[in-house]
């Protein structure tokens, strides 16, 4: 009898735990909702929402917690979107373009940042200054993010093709290790990462484009819109708000980045305050496609999406701007 209460405990306790990683509908401990939203070092906002617990005390009267999951790159955050691990991600303008392009069912509802993010980076002793120069190199990048995606506008520029290159496929933090350690010629760079690899380890930008870098922005699944747009509307209010923190309290938000992305305060207000620009139209339009249509050629040779007629109704689709619209900062 021993043996039986503990295996119907034991399966007991396996649904309780399963249960707490389902959609959005799973209940909470007080039989609320849960609202999951990531958060990212390529977001600062995302920090500083996690930090000041703005949703988490404006939700909980209405019975919702909020679950944080961390986004290593736009990838990631568009992988956990598609397995219905979160409902709000953070990505690359780019890279949500091309997860809807193929088929992820996502709706991009803010545009949190214009950052300077991406650029080529080549270790401190090299000789290569140019990308043309790259031809025959190989070059660490995370694919499906807005640093490749900079790389492959980058050698289109050059009149490269990707096939002249080797790109070796390495998240964020690993592709700057491979170059610092000089596995790799260059490296298709990302802050914070890379403005430390600059200070730490002489690390040379050869090549910055601000206008190859694609928007910060949010995107949430079709479905939770669907059953939840009061939610919706609440993490754009907040991410609003914290925009306005960062603005209104720059040394407070340096040492919140620092702290959390554990980072250098000179780099923390380096990627903040140079290469990072807060105050834009936080409604997706006209801004982010216009440079979808600069970028869709090379997405398209690189079969990055199914077909240019999937890409054109992506950037026909992709935007839901009602959300940014009615913002409520208060």
């Amino acid at each position: 009898m021993k043996i039986v209460r503990a295996v119907v405990a034991a399966a007991t306790a396996t649904v309780l735990l399963t249960g707490c990683v389902q959609g959005e509908k799973t209940p909470a401990t007080d039989g609320g909702t849960v609202l999951r939203l990531d958060y990212a070092y390529y977001n600062p906002a995302s920090l500083v929402l996690r930090e000041q617990k703005w949703l988490e005390t404006e939700l909980a009267g209405r019975g919702v917690t909020v679950s944080w999951q961390l986004s290593a790159g736009s990838n990631k955050a568009n992988e956990a979107l598609r397995a219905d691990a979160i409902d709000v991600g953070s990505t690359a303008g780019a890279a949500a373009l091309v997860a809807r392009a193929n088929g992820a069912p996502i709706k991009t509802i803010d545009v949190f940042s214009q950052p300077e993010w991406a650029a080529i980076v080549v270790p401190k002793d090299s000789t290569v200054t140019s990308v043309a120069q790259l031809e025959g190199k190989r070059i660490a990048a995370t694919k499906g993010t807005d640093p490749y995606f900079f790389l492959l506008q980058a050698l289109d520029e050059a009149g490269l093709k990707p096939a002249d290159v080797t790109v070796t496929n390495l998240q964020h933090a690993d592709g700057r290790t491979a170059l610092e350690r000089g596995d790799v010629d260059a490296w298709a760079g990302l802050d914070p990462l890379m403005a430390t690899s600059e200070v730490d380890a002489g690390s040379k930008l050869i090549y910055r484009n601000v206008g190859f870098n694609s928007y910060g922005v949010l995107n949430a699944r079709e479905a939770f819109l669907a059953e939840h747009p009061d939610l919706a509307q609440a993490v754009v209010d907040a991410y609003e708000k914290a925009r306005q923190w960062i603005k209104d309290n720059p040394d407070q938000a340096v040492s919140l980045y620092a702290r959390e992305a554990k980072i250098s305060e000179p780099v923390a207000k380096s990627v903040l305050t140079e290469r990072t620009r807060l105050d834009v139209d936080p409604v997706p339009g006209a801004a982010q496609r216009a440079v979808f249509e600069k970028i869709l050629p090379v997405l398209v040779a690189d079969a990055n999406v199914k077909s240019e007629a999937d890409a054109r109704t992506a950037i026909d689709t992709l935007f839901e701007p009602k959300y940014a619209t009615a913002r409520n900062v208060s």
